[in-house]
């Protein structure tokens, strides 16, 4: 599972047209599932979310973690194409990315032990939706993680 954490000042998505999630202060997270992701990988994704620190502490040194920020939320967003291998050619192979009958049980897995970690329900986008995301990035502070590659 590849993820992408964007901290954000507010971020929002949108599905023709109608907003169906959206935040302010928090971070927004892009996920990428493959084919041999399990509940191992939502463990210790969900882990590593709420205790990265990437929110400002009193004197301006990024050391807090989003459970220690008043009023901080999670926008959660299914993107298969950060499964992208761009190793051949110029167009992206999206073969190592799980197909929906395998992707949708962990994305609703990892909603659930998300929300469940952080003690709220978190915001999110529609599995497979055409969607359109707006966000007003923090810093700006991007972080990529991959499951597979815990460095």
């Amino acid at each position: 599972m590849r993820i992408v954490i964007q901290r954000v000042n507010e971020a929002s998505v949108a599905i023709d047209g109608k907003t169906v999630g959206s935040i302010g202060c928090g971070m927004m997270i892009l996920v990428g599932i493959e084919e041999t992701d399990g509940d191992e990988d939502i463990e210790w994704l969900c882990r590593k979310i709420v205790q990265l620190r990437i929110f400002n502490d009193g004197q301006g040194v990024m050391n807090l973690p989003i459970t220690d920020v008043a009023g901080s939320d999670v926008l959660l967003i299914s993107q298969f194409t950060l499964m992208a291998s761009t190793k051949n050619g110029n167009r992206p192979s999206y073969i190592r990315a799980a197909r929906p009958e395998t992707a949708i049980p962990i994305y609703e897995r990892l909603i659930t032990h998300l929300s469940s970690s952080l003690g709220h329900p978190i915001q999110t986008g529609r599995f497979g939706a055409d969607m359109q995301v707006s966000l007003v990035n923090d810093g700006p502070v991007t972080i990529c993680i991959d499951s597979k590659n815990r460095e």
